[in-house]
């Protein structure tokens, strides 16, 4: 029987339509089938996350047998592994640390700059009437550093000595007032010249000069509570001119007392800056100080010059550089027999007038060496305590003079900016008739971040 070709394609269609309906529902039932068993197969696994926290949560701390039980049955122990002990969630990735209330970073910038600044002393040798220790550690400088806001800082340097612990330096400063002023308040160094301005490891010797041993109150030296304004002075182009005014309670030991309220004390500075080439400037300043005497019931000025000149050639810097210092100081105190010494031979009402004076120079030789010297020459009161003490005994008139004259060479090696070793060469012939001969020398290393102190 033979099939046209009408009714075979009327044939075939129906059938292709067929079959094609009958793939396509295989595949749908295939697919939801997978679908179904990767449902299943979630519902599991978070069944299992599940059941391990759980297990973490209720899982008891693991007991440690006693040592005689370990002894007594060593055999006991089943072959069976102990549970893990699994650890505490960590906190997810990308949240911050929180510290009561506040991030990690937060909490940082709330802590100020801590420092500490270790000086280490030696000395052989002859000191004549001015003793030191053979070796000591002289002083342990904790620095506490923080800029408070966009209007103020804040620092804080505490002095840790062999005899006992001080606040060296403690103030605010207001750096944003109207005007251009600048407001200190707090216990501080006075700006009177520069050697009485610096901490003991900026300086460019072990010692200090014998002109503010005398007559500035030494390493102490005006350092007092009080209140310190300042401003920047209209100047010529190029210069740099800068008025300090300050006042203090009046209590500065060898310099100055305060009795009462009223006998406070003022200390004023006038600073003058020029940088003379690219590598060479200078800084002048004239000081001026007033407050009550310790040795009379009257007041006691003091007068300053001092002059620095820098030189740090920029191609050279690292390796070559020369710093000059001097300063002029002179005094007028007054002394009364009733006050200081009534048992001093010749002791009568008087005004004294001591001068004094040093010059000193240090380059910069090598990367790490630095070679310098310093020529000191100075009066004090013959009865006048001094900073060091000085231990002969006064046989003088309290109206005598007596000149005190010294030379150093100093040699300094900086390993790295964090440490240095110092050695100094020091001979002084003290108004007493005395010469001391002396090797003295100096270990300092610091830790942490330390701010820059002016020069």
């Amino acid at each position: 029987m033979r099939i046209s070709g009408v009714a075979r394609a009327s044939f075939v269609a129906p059938a292709a339509l067929w079959f094609a309906g009958t793939l396509a529902a295989q595949d749908n039932a295939e697919l939801l089938n997978r679908m179904k068993a990767m449902e299943e197969r979630i519902k599991a696994l978070e069944a299992e996350v599940q059941t391990l926290k759980g297990q973490q949560a209720a899982a008891p701390a693991p007991a440690i047998p006693a040592p005689t039980q370990l002894a007594a049955a060593p055999q006991a122990a089943a072959p069976q592994a102990a549970a893990p002990i699994v650890p505490a969630a960590p906190e997810p990735a990308g949240m911050p640390q929180q510290l009561g209330g506040a991030g990690g970073a937060a909490a940082k910038a709330l802590n100020p700059d801590i420092s500490v600044i270790g000086d280490f002393l030696g000395a052989v040798g002859n000191p004549a009437n001015r003793y030191t220790p053979s070796l000591e550690m002289h002083e342990s400088e904790v620095g506490f550093q923080e800029i408070i806001d966009p209007y103020a800082r804040a620092d804080f340097f505490i002095s840790f000595g062999e005899q006992g612990v001080e606040l060296e330096e403690g103030y605010l400063t207001f750096t944003s007032l109207p005007a251009g002023l600048q407001i200190k308040v707090g216990k501080m160094r006075a700006a009177f010249g520069k050697v009485n301005t610096l901490h003991n490891h900026v300086l460019s010797w072990t010692d200090r000069p014998l002109v503010n041993q005398n007559l500035v109150g030494g390493e102490d030296g005006i350092d007092d509570a009080g209140l310190s304004l300042s401003r920047l002075l209209p100047a010529p182009k190029g210069f740099f001119l800068e008025g300090t005014a300050q006042l203090y309670r009046g209590d500065s030991d060898g310099v100055f007392a305060a009795r009462k309220r009223t006998d406070v004390s003022t200390v004023e500075h006038l600073r003058l800056y020029r940088d003379l080439t690219e590598s060479t400037n200078l800084d002048l300043g004239g000081s001026f100080a007033r407050g009550k005497s310790p040795f009379a019931n009257e007041w006691n000025q003091l007068y300053g010059f001092d002059a620095t000149l820098h030189w740090k050639p920029l191609r050279r810097a690292v390796y070559r550089s020369f710093v000059g210092r001097s300063e002029v100081i002179w005094a007028r105190t007054a002394v009364s027999p009733a006050v200081a010494n009534p048992f001093a031979p010749g002791a009568v009402r008087s005004i004294i007038t001591p001068f004094g004076f040093y010059v000193s120079g240090d380059y910069q030789f090598r990367r790490r060496w630095f070679l310098g010297g310093r020529f000191d020459r100075s009066q004090r009161g013959a009865c006048q305590p001094t900073n060091p003490a000085t231990t002969s005994v006064c046989n003088l008139p309290f109206t005598s003079l007596v000149q005190d004259t010294g030379g150093s060479l100093i040699v300094t090696y900086w390993p790295s900016e964090f440490s240095q070793i110092r050695g100094q060469l020091r001979r002084t012939r003290y108004g007493d008739s005395i010469t001391a001969n002396e090797l003295l020398f100096q270990f300092q290393f610091s830790m942490g971040a330390h701010g820059a102190h002016p020069f």
